[in-house]
Formats: C-alpha cells, structure tokens, sequence
C-alpha cells in the first residue's frame, strides 16, 4: 500500500492505495510446481536434504575442538554415570529386565546425536514414559497369563531369556514377553513421531500447555512414587490396572504393611536420607560446584558392595537385581499383532514423549541463542523409538534433570552424548554383572529422590491461581484425574480442559468503553483509569478477542450494556416491526446529505445521545462468517437509528475479510476504506466529528 502525498499534506489521515496481490495459480499449478521442487536431483540438493535429516553432518565441521571438547567429554562422562543406576532404576517402572534399558539409553544418545538439532538436550530413558510403557506391559502380562507382581529372576537364576532352551523357566517366559510388548508399543509410538515430523505437524505438541504438562508430570509423579512403595518397603501386593490404581495400591499397602521387610525398610530409609540430604547440599552449593556430584552412583556401588557383603538376600530375603548379561542380544522384530493390540496405547505415549522433547529443546535452544526446528525433533525422537526396538529397547525422550546436569556440567554439543554411549557400552560390555546383589529398594529409591522436581511443582499453585485460575484448574484437573483415574485419562482431561479454557477466554473476552487521555491520541478503558472523559457524540468501544459464532452474542450483549442503547430492539421499533411500533421516543432528523459509509444519514436520536459508535478493532484477531454478519447486521441497525458505525485499528487479514465478505463495496473499496475504517481510534473519532459537524450545518441551512 502507498499513502497519498495530499492527505499527508493536510494533515488528514492518509488514505493507502492498495497493491494488486499477484495472480494466484491454480490448485494443479501449485501441485505441480511443488512437486518440480521436491523431486528436482543434483548433488547439492541430496547434500542439503542429507544434512536436513542428519544435523550431526553440518555442525561436525564446524565443530571447535579447543573451544568444545573438555566441556563434551566431561558432561558425558557425568551423564554416562548417572544413566547407569538410573537406568537400572527406571526398569522398575517399565516392568523389564535391567539390560534394555542400558540398550535403551546406548541407542537413544547414538541417534540423537546424529539427528537432533538441540545442543543441550538429553534423551534416554524418561520416568513418565516408563510409567506408561510399564502400565501397558503389565495389562498384557495380565492378558496372557502371566502374574505382573512377579519379580525377575534373582541371583539364584540364569540368563535363560537369552538361549534357545526348550525347557524355559516362567519369569524367562514372563521377560521375554515384557520385552516384546514393550518394543510393539515403542515402535508404533515411534512411527506416530516421525509420520508427524514428516507431516510437519510439529505445531501439534504446543497445543499441551506448560500448566497441562506440569500437571500431567504431577500426577504421573505421585503414580510413580506409588508403584515403588513395594520395592521400598519390600512387600509383596498386586499390581492393579485400570481406573483408581493409585488409591487401589495404596489400600493394599495399608493391608500388607505389617508384612514389610525389616532390611528393604531400613536400607530404603538410609539411602533416601543420604541421597536427598545430598541432592539439597547440591542445589545450595551449585554454584561452587564444577561438577555436579555422581551421588546415584556412589550410593548404588556403596548398597552393592553392602548386600554382597552382608547377603542380605540369602539371610533377610531382601529382594535384589539379579543377573544383568554382557554383550548384545541379536536383533529380532516386533510382534505385529502385539502393534495392531497396543495402536491405541502408542498415541499418549508418542504424544506425551514428542511435547517434552519439542519443549525442552526449544527452552535451551532459547536459553543459549540459538534455534532448534521442531519436526526434525519429532524425526529424530521418533527415530530413537523405532530404530532401537528391533534391538530391545523401549521409549525414550528428553529428560529434563539429565538435561539440566549436562548443561551445568559444560556441555556444548550433541558430542556428549557419543562419551555417555561409551560409558554405558562399558557396563554392558564388562561391568553389569558386578550390580547382580544390588538391592531393588535402593533402585526404588533413586527413583523416587529423582521425582522431586516435579513434585516440588505443587508449590507453584498459589501463584498460577493468582496469575490465572484458569490455568491453575487445568493444572489441578489433569494431575488429580491422573491420580484417581489413570495417566492417560488425564493426558486427555489435561487437553480437553486446555481447550475449554482457551474456548472460556475467547468467548467472553474482556470488553470496555475508551476515553481519551487529555488532549492525547490515545484512548484507554475509562472504567480503569481516573480522569478520562469521554468523546462527546462518540462512543469508543473495545472487544478483546477475536469475533467469531461462539462470542457473537456477549459481544453484543457487552456493545448494548456498555453504549446503554439495544440498537437491535431500537432500530425494529422504528422499522415498525416491534411490539411497540410507532410509540419510540427517537426523533431523527432526517438528512439529505451523504453520511459516512456512503448512505443517506441521520442525525442522532435523542434516546442514544451519540451520533458515532467507533470499534477498535485492534484486539480483533479474526472474524468468521457469523462474525462478519454481526457486524453487518450492526451496521443496518445503527443506520437506521442516524448512528455511525467506523472501525478503526483493523489487522490486513481482518480489513481482507471485510472486503471479501461485501462489508466494503468492491466497487468503490477506496473510498469504502477511506469511509469506515481507520488506521487509528483518534482518527476515526475525528473523522466522526468533522462530519457531524458537516452534517448539522447541512442540516441548518435546508
């Protein structure tokens, strides 16, 4: 658009000629040219579409080996020896034997590494998603006959999942059955990611709000704690599926208390002592801290080297990890038909895994200046899912607290993540035998000292309250559902009740009438601010949300309230339609003249005690064809009462939705912008009054 040297000399709001928009193609034009682009081969296309799929490619030769390295290899190393015990830790949830999940976290850095685009993030094993896969393992154990509660072979068994014997003990029959349930549910959640990332569908995951996610860790977290109370006390209660598990194995415990074991009990209570009292000291001293301390580790190899010492589980029957095998399983596929029976179970697990990983990313990304592209992200987690299943791993995603370690630890680049892979290939391959007596109590309690993040999250209620009630019930809804129903219940509860908040701001949006500030431009809500009066003959009015069918009605209702005038009913009564026709209290004068809109006006009725209604229209984010009526409707209303309706403020999409809809006539749309819609509110109001004042003298003269 130009503005016209004329207006701008008289000091008049210029009036912008628009451009002629270029000659749209049509729909097969446009298919064909894009695929032209997609399809076009050349060697610096491959490149570039190489290096779009595998970052890793570009960054390396950029990469600063004096600059990067020691703060690379030094985060992997500490992350590498935090994954090992919590690894372990986390096949409690999940239900699975220890070494997938040390495959899991190898495979998941090696992937990430070559196609994440996050520096900073750290993906491996993630305690909410292992909740969910664990839930999923024990539905099916259940189905198939097998007793979930059943623990894993202790130090007494032998690697038999790993042979071809005919004869196979149950609780090898009841692993190797874990595991391929696991690995069904893990592919096809895999697939969901990458078919969004191909789909660029990478928006989806915004639509999980922090409060929403927040909540969901909440509730996932005080499910989490549940579910290692066994472990931690070292009673035997079944593992209860379906709605109300929570308060279920809760009432279980109570029952089965008396039958806890004195040793799990006391070595629980000492290790979560030492580990919480540490992680405190940690978070105080952070700063003086180069290094964060290994306090998993130190107390894992320390409740090792005691129960093997002591045999806690030969003298006080303290439940232990058992024997974790070196090396590599072969690769073997998923089961198709356990896919086709978990397809349903892979969509809050993909969805869930794909909004922490796009979240965390883009909160370092942003953090440390730089920018990260969120459907590579959904490509490159998504392939952490599938690629690894074929070798017995489960789900993975960004975590945040291995995330936050790596950051303070130095870590510059995704190299870190090939040191952690290393460290963990050094235990499968030499030293997992060496945690065959660590007692499974203090693997339960490194997972639960690991939830006090978001635990700790329940004391930001008061202040979401205070921020906004409605977030806060979002919050509330999705970690209680969470916890009386079930995980993915409240996944869903958390989005729904996202989307009615969001539905709730937009249909009764905030709505004012404005004043001018003194002898300014500006006008503010004068119901907020002291000393502001309003325009004579001219009534300011501001609707803060977009004007769409949900909030048609309240905008109405707001404009009737706030001007004090039902133009609706006014203007049927003088057409004659009302009840009470012929007896309204108006008395306009009719004018010969022009009025503004180019139609035939009238000077105002006594009744309204304004002649001009101006909508600032900058808070209006879209009109949708019941929008456009409203406004229409409103336009014929008010005319027929001799009031003026301008828009001022108007965005370039609302100003085209206008025109497209027949509220400009597009056979005079300059002059139809130039009549009723302003690039200002000041604008318009004296607009309005210069011709008001045109219109009176017009009048006193016939």
């Amino acid at each position: 658009m130009e503005a016209s040297p004329e207006h701008m000399q008289q000091g008049r709001e210029p009036v912008l000629v628009r451009r002629q928009p270029p000659v749209p193609l049509g729909v097969c034009e446009t298919l064909k040219a894009r695929l032209l682009r997609s399809w076009a081969c050349s060697i610096q296309g491959a490149w570039g579409t190489v290096q779009d799929l595998l970052p890793a490619t570009h960054w390396l030769r950029q990469y600063r080996p004096q600059e990067d390295l020691a703060g690379d290899v030094m985060s992997g190393l500490v992350i590498g020896i935090i994954l090992v015990p919590q690894a372990i830790a986390y096949s409690l949830l999940a239900g699975l034997e220890p070494i997938y999940s040390l495959y899991t976290s190898f495979f998941a850095n090696l992937i990430y590494f070559l196609m994440g685009t996050s520096r900073h993030v750290s993906v491996g094993i993630f305690s909410l998603l292992c909740l969910m896969v664990g839930q999923v393992v024990d539905r099916e154990l259940l189905l198939a006959g097998f007793d979930p509660a059943q623990n894993s072979p202790g130090p007494g068994g032998n690697s038999t999942a790993l042979n071809t014997s005919a004869t196979v003990p149950v609780p090898e029959l009841r692993a190797c059955y874990a595991i391929r349930v696991a690995t069904a549910l893990t592919l096809v959640a895999g697939i969901y990611q990458v078919l969004m990332g191909i789909l660029r569908l990478g928006f989806v995951s915004t639509y999980l709000s922090q409060p929403l996610l927040d909540g969901f860790a909440m509730g996932a977290s005080v499910t989490i704690l549940t579910s290692q109370l066994r472990h931690l006390l070292g009673v035997r209660v079944p593992r209860h599926q379906g709605p109300g598990m929570v308060v279920s194995t809760w009432l279980s415990l109570l029952r089965s208390a008396g039958q806890a074991n004195p040793c799990d009990v006391i070595t629980s209570a000492v290790c979560l002592a030492v580990l919480l009292a540490t992680k405190e000291l940690a978070d105080r001293c952070r700063h003086r801290l180069k290094v964060p301390l290994p306090t998993e580790l130190l107390v894992v190899v320390g409740a090792t080297l005691v129960s093997h010492i002591g045999r806690l589980h030969e003298r006080f029957g303290s439940s232990v990890a058992g024997d974790i095998p070196t090396g590599f399983m072969a690769p073997q596929a998923p089961d198709p038909r356990l896919m086709w029976r978990v397809a349903l179970d892979a969509m809050p697990l993909a969805l869930v895994g794909s909004a922490f990983s796009i979240s965390l990313a883009e909160m370092f990304a942003r953090s440390h200046g730089y920018s990260v592209r969120a459907n590579q992200e959904l490509l490159a987690v998504g392939c952490c899912n599938v690629l690894p299943t074929f070798f017995h791993c489960f789900a993975t995603s960004a975590a945040l607290a291995k995330s936050l370690v790596k950051t303070a630890a130095g870590c510059r680049t995704q190299l870190s993540s090939v040191v952690s892979a290393a460290v963990v290939l050094l235990v499968l391959l030499v030293l997992a035998p060496l945690f065959r007596d660590l007692p499974r109590s203090v693997l339960a309690c490194v997972v639960v000292v690991s939830l006090r993040g978001a635990l700790r999250k329940v004391r930001d209620i008061p202040q979401l309250w205070r921020l906004s009630p409605a977030e806060a019930l979002v919050w509330v809804g999705t970690a209680a559902t969470c916890v009386l129903v079930s995980t993915e219940a409240g996944l869903l509860a958390g989005v729904v009740l996202s989307l009615l908040s969001l539905a709730g701001r937009t249909q009764r949006p905030h709505a004012a009438l404005l004043a001018r500030i003194g002898d300014s431009g500006i006008y503010e809500d004068a119901e907020e601010f002291e000393g502001l009066v309003l325009e004579p003959g001219v009534r300011v009015f501001r609707f803060g949300g977009p004007l769409y069918y949900a909030n048609k009605d309240f905008f109405l209702q707001s404009l009737y309230s706030l001007t004090g005038l039902d133009v609706g009913r006014a203007a049927a009564r003088t057409r004659g339609w009302g009840p009470e026709a012929g007896t309204s209290k108006t008395d306009p004068v009719e004018d010969k003249a022009s009025g503004p809109g180019g139609s035939t006006a009238v000077l105002v009725p006594t009744v309204a005690g304004f002649h001009t209604v101006v909508i600032d229209c900058a808070p209006l984010l879209f009109l949708d064809v019941a929008g456009l009526a409203t406004l229409q409707a409103l336009r014929h209303d008010y005319r027929a009462l001799g009031v003026a309706l301008l828009l001022a403020c108007c965005s370039p999409s609302v100003r085209d939705t206008l025109r497209r809809g027949g509220f400009l006539r597009e056979d005079q749309a300059d002059v139809a912008d130039e009549a009723q819609l302003f690039h200002s509110v000041h604008g318009a109001v004296q607009a309005a009054r210069a011709r008001y004042r045109e219109l009176v003298a017009t009048d006193s003269t016939l």
